[in-house]
């Protein structure tokens, strides 16, 4: 496996969604590549992120990427908005390269029920609060 592809910036439309409960984020021309998020601003740095990884795993595993629609081209709904996502794929790249180790660990279930429902990422809030509570690298 390994197309080595080197391009260093996509940019793809998503599609932010906004519903009661939060805000689906799709890429109509990526089917398999979504997100969900609380904010619009939370929504474009979700949107990034789940792109950098669908592209970068396209490329992995030597899959076609296909040419980006024009924004114009974009059918939307009322409760939708097309929004131009771009992605930096060296810096992407270099964060899904970075070995991950599993680890288990026990929530209260009312805890992890309200997380869950809205599409909480757990690995990277508990990545996060780690890197919080622990402070700067030392190595």
């Amino acid at each position: 496996m390994g197309n080595k592809q080197t391009k260093k910036w996509y940019a793809y439309i998503a599609v932010f969604e906004h519903a009661e409960d939060g805000i689906n984020i799709t890429f109509p021309d990526l089917p398999e590549c979504f997100t969900c998020a609380d904010t619009d601003q939370e929504g474009i740095r979700m949107a990034r992120s789940v792109l950098g990884l669908h592209l970068s795993y396209l490329e992995d595993h030597g899959k076609p990427i296909p040419e980006p629609s024009k924004i114009e081209d974009i059918e939307t709904e009322v409760n939708q908005i097309p929004c131009l996502i771009d992605v930096f794929m060296p810096e992407a790249r270099a964060d899904i390269r970075e070995v991950f180790v599993k680890k288990t660990l026990t929530l209260p279930s009312g805890l992890a029920a309200r997380a869950e429902k809205v599409c909480v990422n757990f690995s990277k809030v508990l990545r996060e609060a780690l890197e919080d509570y622990l402070g700067e690298d030392e190595s």
